[in-house]
């Protein structure tokens, strides 16, 4: 029996290629668009852009194509997700909680309940089932722009309801297959910026919820240096933004002192920037939840970060991660996600 599958069409190339290929290979496909933000009047909305692209792709691959309005959902689960931890201090990751909370959860269980068997996205992840029917995420073919980082949160159950159709291909060759096929965006640059809002100002996008204060920027030696707009606004390792004028080397966030109401910025090479330890309370499992500790592992704590080596204990409160090598920058609320070879296994927010 023909399986029945929605595709996540963005409007951009990869999506495009994703229905192509499915299409291809004879599933039955429909092509899903999530309407999940709108800019405010006046202001650009590339959503209203995408939809008017995903639209000629489904009318060129003659499938049917229908727009799911999630903008409540993603209001909820993502942007007040976003605001209530940067009020908090804490840098949060929003593709990560949008994949998990959005795309296969709020997209997967309107296609379930819909009568579809699996849905498809672009992501450049790869998906294995092993004898047991057991899924897996894998990394992408290519480490440099692999995405299974962002695909952190998923579970078991979603792993098993998705497909990655583009997964085993480089991004060139999908790009040669989009013209190779005459898709209407063959040639249509990729996007970038926040999961669904795409390209904004952070400091004016999180004004809307936040009120701004005048603070204090130190060097490690306390000296002041500036007055910032709220520590919210800033990561740890972040050098753009800062507007500290006539240093000799660039500058770089190394900690943020919540209680005094600072930052506190140096140089690269300072070591305030470095730690070779961090804390997970709990692990989200995608596949094996009787993993034994300690465990000798590979994680990652940024995308595109190279895997580190590191020894993972239970501790009586949760986890200690343990790298070989002093890391740059562990921000608090960013994901660790742990891999075994090519498989990401689990994966916690950093206390």
């Amino acid at each position: 029996m023909t399986k029945k599958i929605l595709v996540w069409l963005s409007g951009w190339v990869d999506s495009a290629v994703t229905a192509y290929l499915l299409k291809k290979e004879w599933y039955d496909v429909t092509a899903g668009f999530m309407i999940n933000y709108l800019a405010p009047e006046g202001e650009f909305c590339p959503t209203l852009w995408d939809l008017e692209e995903a639209k000629k792709v489904a009318e060129y691959l003659d499938i049917p194509f229908f727009t799911f309005d999630f903008r409540d959902e993603y209001e909820k689960k993502v942007l007040n997700y976003m605001y209530e931890w940067y009020s908090k201090w804490i840098t949060p990751n929003p593709d990560i909680m949008c994949n998990s909370e959005v795309k296969f959860k709020v997209f997967l269980d309107e296609a379930l309940e819909s009568g579809f068997d699996m849905v498809a996205t672009w992501h450049y992840a790869r998906i294995s089932t092993d004898e047991s029917w057991i899924s897996h995420l894998l990394k992408w073919v290519d480490n440099n722009k692999d995405q299974s980082y962002f695909l952190a949160g998923l579970s078991q159950f979603q792993l098993s309801k998705s497909l990655f159709p583009i997964g085993h291909l480089e991004k060139p060759r999908v790009r040669e297959i989009a013209r190779e096929a005459w898709l209407p965006n063959a040639e249509r640059k990729d996007s970038q910026g926040i999961c669904f809002v795409w390209k904004v100002n952070m400091s004016d996008f999180l004004e809307k919820k936040i009120n701004p204060k005048s603070w204090k920027v130190l060097d490690t030696s306390g000296n002041i240096l500036w007055d910032h707009k709220g520590v919210f606004y800033y990561t740890i390792w972040q050098r753009k933004g800062l507007d500290i004028w006539g240093q000799a080397e660039p500058i770089f966030v190394v900690r943020k002192n919540i209680e005094a109401n600072e930052i506190i910025v140096w140089t690269q090479k300072d070591l305030a920037l470095y730690n070779d330890m961090l804390f997970v309370k709990t692990w989200n499992y995608l596949s094996d939840e009787n993993i034994k500790f300690p465990l000798k592992a590979k994680t990652k704590i940024r995308y595109r970060q190279d895997d580190q080596d590191c020894l993972i204990s239970k501790t009586e409160w949760g986890y200690e991660v343990k790298f070989e090598q002093d890391q740059r920058a562990i921000a608090a609320g960013q994901i660790c996600a742990v891999y075994l070879e090519d498989e990401l296994i689990m994966s916690g927010i950093i206390q």
